[in-house]
């Protein structure tokens, strides 16, 4: 095959950023290209991550293990922990039960885990191995001791994604933990669904120490995964959800989860099985959406909103009066998980921005129906919303129609470098910037965090374009 000279390759290229190409890009079934999203068992040991003294022991290959670890790791800079069973060959043949035997004894015996949290892999769940009978056949052979819990989740990574990983983990753990009690507490329940940034928890419980609300946060790993650099190593870092608080969980007033798309099992669970009162609400970004959520709180547990909350809000919304003419009117390509993308809408409508294109790889009829509401009650009929499409498709849809920023995880840089437009990181997975995860876009801090992102961006390119002439000191 002749190679392809300098003409032909940029005459391709081209092409590639017509409409034309955009028509037969939506045309494609077979083939999947950069989407935003990732598989079950990546959840599950994310969520494992938040519980005190808990080993994430997955069933499957020891490469697909390597990979949940090093994401997770690139993203939070922090080293993750988990265990596989390092199925081969004859395990797909054969089971993988004796790999699970062996993988219970060495893992107790050197890291000493006050739970394992079991989750599967492609391979496991293709032959069918069934954990709950490898459980209890380790139990009965002495393999796994009595007093370590073992909740187990079917985790296959070739249907749904992280966020459905998440939930089955999360719903095994409290299923198996949790002990219905006669009395209930005054505490409810905080599930942060999959949120990859440990501000936002952070946010979350501040807000909720200053309305002196008892609270628990359930699968908490802001501290485990953003732990302090003292000399130290530990293997379980301090400030996980306790397995004690787990088992009474289940006890409280309430619950309420901060993500509707993550966390469905779960409450389900929780409201059927524990009769509890449990309910997700739209995830705290921008003004609306926060208020939505304290008011929420307030109705759950009879606790006014202080005045300290409401100088908060008048400060976001100050610093949004400030900025509102830098966003008025400017196009944006969003894209990640469905209820960052629902609260990252609402935002930027209230902003007077334009949510050109909202793309999700993971996302439901369901969230296509809930975007679609949001933006017909803003009047906002540019807005296009795309499900189960990918970020090649984002691509086409970029270049055929501009846009003036994209925001979204790292992925998208590639699509904002074709197109010579800004990218804001936000979501999951952020590996070439750093620190992003400290900083939180819940509550009203974090709408004057990603006002200061977006509008200082689009100044910094204005200074970057102007001439000498136009190269002002005031913006």
């Amino acid at each position: 095959m002749a190679k392809m000279t300098k003409e032909e390759v940029q005459k391709t290229k081209d092409w590639m950023k017509t409409e034309e190409y955009k028509e037969l890009n939506f045309k494609r079934k077979s083939i999947v290209i950069n989407p935003e999203r990732a598989c079950q068992p990546l959840g599950a040991v994310l969520c494992s991550a938040g519980f005190e003294g808990t080993m994430p022991f997955v069933h499957g290959s020891h490469g697909c293990v390597a990979y949940y670890r090093n994401n997770l790791s690139r993203h939070f800079r922090e080293p993750i922990a988990a265990v596989s069973t390092s199925l081969t060959e004859d395990g797909a043949v054969f089971g993988g039960q004796a790999n699970g035997f062996e993988g219970f004894k060495n893992a107790i015996n050197l890291y000493k885990p006050k739970m394992f949290a079991i989750s599967t892999t492609c391979m496991t769940e293709i032959i069918g191995d069934d954990l709950g009978a490898i459980v209890t056949n380790a139990r009965a052979k002495g393999f796994l001791p009595e007093d370590v819990p073992a909740p187990y989740a079917n985790t296959p990574s070739f249907v749904g994604s992280h966020l459905e990983g998440y939930d089955n983990m999360l719903a095994a753990i409290i299923g198996t933990l949790g002990v219905k009690s006669e009395s209930v507490s005054d505490t409810i329940n905080i599930i942060p669904g999959f949120d990859t940034t440990t501000g936002n928890i952070n946010e979350i419980k501040r807000l909720l120490n200053i309305m002196k609300v008892p609270y628990l946060v359930i699968a908490d790993y802001s501290n485990t995964l953003d732990s302090p650099l003292n000399g130290e190593y530990k293997l379980y870092n301090e400030g996980a959800t306790t397995l004690e608080d787990t088992k009474n969980c289940v006890s409280n007033k309430a619950t309420i989860a901060l993500q509707k798309f993550s966390t469905k099992k779960t409450l389900s669970l929780l409201s059927e099985k524990f009769k509890q009162e449990a309910k997700a609400v739209k995830s705290p970004v921008g003004i609306k959406f926060t208020d939505e959520f304290l008011m929420t709180v307030s109705e759950i547990t009879g606790k006014e909103i202080p005045k300290e909350i409401e100088d908060e809000r008048g400060r976001a919304v100050d610093s949004m009066t400030d900025a509102q003419q830098y966003i008025h009117g400017k196009k944006f390509a969003i894209f990640g998980d469905p209820d960052i993308l629902m609260g990252l809408t609402s935002y930027l409508l209230e902003m007077g921005g334009i949510p050109k294109y909202v793309l999700c790889s993971n996302g439901t009829e369901e969230f296509k129906s809930d975007i679609e509401e949001l933006l017909k009650e803003y009047g906002c009929d540019e807005g296009e919303v795309y499900i189960d499409k990918d970020l090649w498709h984002l691509h086409s849809l970029v270049m055929t129609g501009p846009v003036d920023m994209l925001i979204g995880p790292s992925h998208g840089k590639f699509v904002a470098r074709d197109a010579g437009v800004p990218h804001i990181r936000l979501g999951y997975p952020i590996f070439d910037r750093v620190n992003i995860h400290r900083y939180p876009f819940y509550g009203y801090s974090g709408v004057i965090n990603l006002t200061t992102w977006i509008v200082n961006t689009f100044i910094e390119i204005v200074d970057n374009i102007s001439d000498d002439a136009h190269f002002e000191l005031l913006r």
